[in-house]
């Protein structure tokens, strides 16, 4: 299983299009995340717009060929285009992914060799 985190900046003047837009996200979309592979996923927004995602997949190359390749993420993806600072193309093909420097529960099993 793989941990993935993420960052987007959401245009300041976008802010609380992006909030109503996710408390409805649509569900053909949410079942494209899922059938994706994307399992335990999470964003947060703070104040600021700086957007931070998180998911766990087995696999990230076949989540995002999955996404790539379904009309209902490419359609979701346009719809949410314009609340994004400086995106050109979807947005979830150009976020920044973020390194992962501590996890607790594999220092734990570290620690216990």
């Amino acid at each position: 299983m793989t941990r993935v985190c993420f960052r987007l900046q959401v245009a300041a003047a976008h802010i609380d299009a992006y909030r109503e837009r996710h408390a409805a996200v649509w569900p053909a979309m949410l079942r494209a995340i899922a059938t994706a592979g994307r399992r335990n996923y999470s964003l947060f927004l703070d104040d600021d717009g700086l957007l931070i995602g998180y998911y766990e997949t087995d696999s990230v190359a076949d989540a995002d060929a999955s996404l790539a390749a379904s009309e209902v993420a490419a359609a979701w993806e346009s719809h949410m285009q314009d609340l994004f600072d400086g995106a050109s193309g979807r947005a979830d093909q150009t976020a920044r992914v973020l390194p992962e420097v501590f996890n607790l529960e594999d220092q734990l099993a570290a620690a216990a060799d």
